[in-house]
């Protein structure tokens, strides 16, 4: 069978599976590239429907017919098949390395926007979202040095109880380490990797609640990524964020029941199995309705890990707290020396308590559970399993629906750190871990990348002494824009703005994009935004330390003193 006739038979295959096929009746090629790539039952049953394909892709070994993989996907990753229009496009102006697209390199790729990360692997686009688009690209990884290198640093700004002061200088301890609270904004992954040369060996505690994968937009993340691409990104920023534990450090994760499984297989790899202490449990109502045919979320999973195996801080002490808990109910009196947990056998028992505090309500989850009813006098508590309820009308406080519990926050700090530890949240949101950290005289430093994040803060931070710093950008201010846009003709400006003043990529052919500007306009707003993301260097996506000076990137003598100062540098 010729290769054309082949193609036929195969895209016509291929077609008879709805999931495989976009709304104006193209293959999703990324989607069957992946099904490939894991090689998918269904995707590998339709093939084996069809004589033909079954012969050209399959190899019979003592009667078991096996899927030759490599040659299905080279297959598939010719230049003229399957190419939906935005491919097509790509191929035109001729976006590829070695002969091969970005995305054929394998070796790491960014998402865009705003939820970038790097990921290893060349996860593709996320699979079976079209209207999830996450503008993805391949990057070699002798291209990545720059990307993770330290940047410059600007809008530096000081606050305190008199409120916004202009930047002077960092305190410092008799050690050189900085003792000034910090709230850094931009890109998560590259604030670690620039707080690395400044902070490695000396955060005590790290306490992160990312997206969980879930759909759920609630924090402000598009966090529906897939199972893999979740993963990845989390691995990158956890690899990182070790380096900068001391030896006696802990981490604690937050996740539900979407990834904790495999984040904690994923925490075992990155900290070890052995240094796995404790899953903690944040128990509260979760959403369900008559027409539900599965339980209702109840909780989240916190993992905790220390960094060594044989030292960890936990001040069992400082954080028991007296039981109150009545039996059948609440009443108008509380009695804080009685306590009471029963169950009656063959019942599911009540594993929890709540009580109201301004406007929020805590749960205990408790420890311990009884054949008999029994009434304890007495006698305090320590916990493992605790946490909060988040009330639906959160967002009524600092603008995030899922706004930490103070006391949650609380209650870890004291556990896992002592006065004056440097504590880290790189997933920062509306500040809890910062804000509870001043009240109990740790150090902190926050890392949002979200533009509204630090007008929530700085109003909830009133009073407490930090000092606020950017990442300064350039490349990322044209990815911005680039997501802003609301069509067409503001893209072709920003491509107008991109020539003149962005870094383009190495490979970009100016003259092929401008002959193929026709051709550019026939694709959707999202693939047109994807493909302007994917011409720009990533490398410089933040003004590199390396170009503190360079004339090119125009960095302020403001931006170069506060640059200097946190690095240590000589001006």
């Amino acid at each position: 069978m010729n290769a054309m006739k082949l193609y036929q038979t195969l895209e016509k295959q291929i077609k008879k599976e709805p999931n495989y096929v976009s709304d104006n009746g193209e293959i999703k090629k990324w989607v069957v590239l992946n099904k490939a790539q894991n090689f998918d039952e269904e995707l590998i049953g339709l093939l084996l429907e069809d004589s033909d394909l079954k012969e050209k892709f399959f190899i019979k070994v003592k009667d078991v017919w096996v899927f030759k993989q490599n040659l299905f996907i080279q297959f598939l990753e010719q230049k003229n098949y399957l190419n939906d229009s935005y491919t097509q496009f790509k191929n035109k102006v001729g976006l590829t390395i070695d002969g091969k697209h970005l995305k054929q390199r394998n070796e790491v790729s960014l998402v865009w926007p705003f939820k970038d990360c790097v990921l290893e692997g060349g996860q593709s686009r996320e699979e079976d979202k079209r209207e999830e688009i996450f503008f993805n690209e391949v990057l070699a990884q002798d291209e990545i040095t720059e990307l993770l290198d330290p940047k410059v640093l600007t809008n530096a700004k000081r606050f305190d109880k008199d409120g916004e002061h202009h930047f002077d200088q960092f305190n410092r301890d008799e050690n050189g380490t900085i003792t000034d609270n910090l709230i850094i904004k931009g890109n998560n992954l590259l604030a670690l990797h620039s707080l690395k040369k400044e902070f490695a060996g000396k955060v005590k505690l790290i306490y992160i609640d990312p997206p969980y994968n879930t759909g759920n937009d609630s924090f402000q993340y598009n966090d529906r990524f897939n199972h893999s691409s979740w993963l990845t990104f989390m691995k990158n920023r956890l690899d990182i964020a070790k380096s900068l534990l001391t030896d006696d450090g802990s981490i604690l994760v937050q996740a539900d029941w979407n990834e904790i499984h495999y984040l904690k297989v994923l925490l075992d790899s990155v900290f070890n199995r052995e240094n796995f202490r404790n899953e903690i449990i944040w128990a509260y109502h979760g959403p369900g309705s008559p027409k539900m045919k599965q339980y209702n979320r109840k909780h989240d999973n916190i993992l905790w890990y220390s960094k060594s195996t044989s030292d960890w801080i936990f001040n069992g002490d400082d954080v028991r707290m007296s039981s109150e808990v009545h039996v059948g109910g609440f009443n108008n009196e509380m009695n804080a020396n009685v306590s009471s947990e029963y169950t009656d056998r063959g019942k599911i028992p009540e594993d929890w308590w709540e009580m109201g505090r301004d406007k929020e309500e805590f749960v205990e989850e408790m420890s311990n559970l009884y054949d008999e009813y029994e009434r304890i006098k007495n006698k305090n508590w320590w916990k493992m399993a605790v946490a909060a309820r988040i009330r639906i009308d959160g967002k009524k406080r600092s603008g995030y629906l899922t706004e930490k519990p103070y006391k949650l926050i609380e209650r870890f700090i004291k556990a896992h750190t002592n006065k004056n530890d440097i504590i880290l949240d790189f997933f920062a949101g509306s500040g809890t871990t910062g804000f509870v950290s001043n009240y109990l005289e740790r150090q902190f430093i926050l890392v949002e990348q979200l533009e509204n994040t630090h007008e929530i803060i700085k109003d909830r931070f009133k009073g407490i002494n930090y000092t606020y710093l950017e990442l300064k950008k350039y490349n990322q201010t044209f990815i911005e824009k680039i997501e802003g846009a609301k069509d067409e003709k503001i893209l072709l400006q920003i491509w107008e703005e991109m020539k003149a003043k962005s870094f383009l990529n190495y490979n970009v052919d100016i003259q092929k994009q401008e002959q193929h500007i026709e051709d550019f306009k026939t694709l959707s707003l999202q693939e047109q935004k994807q493909h302007l993301c994917e011409l720009l260097d990533k490398n410089q996506l933040y003004v590199n330390l390396s170009s503190l000076k360079d004339e090119n990137f125009a960095c302020t003598p403001e931006e170069q003193k506060v640059t200097q100062a946190f690095y240590q540098l000589k001006p």
